[in-house]
């Protein structure tokens, strides 16, 4: 399954789609994301989405989501089950499609590195499972489920390390394509 879909990344690594997902990817992360941050805070500060709050425990979770409001706590809701089921596209496509074309120039086609290519998809994958686990615990709001506080955690941890170890692939990609001059290995 994975490799097949390792090659339908590489088959998509188009210059012009790669900008594309770019300016996409900026858009959401540099001016819509921030924007909603902004409009959860409602002039307060120290309140930030759960799923920026690496690590946090089960009482920094229950607290920030008291915070929130009763007009933030659904807004967040909102948020999830719309822009951060589409944002989570976007960068899934956009870093697994860079790395594609990074690597495409870096390593020859019969590189086990290749394979790699499909890293952004833990990222996308545990980011939806934290999303409806925010979404359950905005909704079950006052109550305090300790367990989904726990998994949570977990679920930000793990998808923050996918999208670390993605940048590190995207960087190891570009030091190798520019050291082959960007040109396509056989």
């Amino acid at each position: 399954m994975f490799g097949n879909l390792s090659a339908r990344f590489y088959n998509w690594a188009k210059g012009w789609l790669i900008l594309i997902l770019f300016v996409l990817d900026v858009f959401f992360a540099g001016f819509l994301l921030p924007l909603i941050q902004g409009m959860m805070q409602g002039g307060q500060g120290g309140i930030q989405p759960l799923d920026l709050m690496i690590g946090a425990t089960p009482e920094k979770i229950f607290g920030m989501i008291e915070r929130y409001g009763e007009f933030g706590r659904p807004f967040y809701r909102n948020v999830e089950l719309t822009v951060d089921i589409i944002y989570p596209i976007v960068y899934l496509f956009f870093f697994g499609l860079l790395i594609s074309w990074l690597f495409q120039r870096g390593f020859a086609s019969t590189s086990s590195i290749r394979k790699y290519n499909v890293m952004p998809l833990g990222t996308w994958f545990f980011d939806l499972l934290e999303n409806i686990n925010i979404v359950t615990m905005l909704s079950m709001y006052p109550a305090k489920p300790i367990a989904l506080a726990w998994l949570l955690m977990a679920l930000t941890s793990i998808k923050w390390a996918f999208a670390g170890a993605s940048i590190l692939l995207i960087l190891f990609g570009l030091v190798m394509a520019l050291k082959n001059k960007f040109k396509i290995q056989a």
